[in-house]
């Protein structure tokens, strides 16, 4: 697991409270509690996109949700559509 000092050093330039904002509104979800935040690989790669979609693509913070929703929605059907023809589905980000 991944905690949260190591994540802000692998993520330089991202803010604490940014961080926090998005585990409230369940954009990240990490295992343990406030203070006791556990990262999987999956989840660094979330706050990336997060961070891609927020900074480098100007997507307003109020239509982050339902991008990432969308996006999700997109990540499942290929892996259903994976694992139906037999193989490995991508990873969720």
């Amino acid at each position: 697991m991944i905690t949260v000092e190591v994540l802000l050093t692998r993520l330089p330039g991202l803010p604490l409270g940014d961080l926090e904002r998005w585990i409230s509104n369940d954009w990240v979800r990490p295992d343990g509690g406030q203070g006791h935040y556990g990262f999987r690989e999956i989840d660094v790669a979330r706050v990336r996109l997060i961070r891609e979609l927020r900074d480098d693509l100007a997507i307003d913070e109020a239509a982050l949700p339902v991008i990432l929703l969308l996006l999700d929605q997109v990540y499942d059907l290929r892996r259903r559509l994976a694992a139906q023809r037999g193989g490995p589905g991508p990873a969720r980000p």
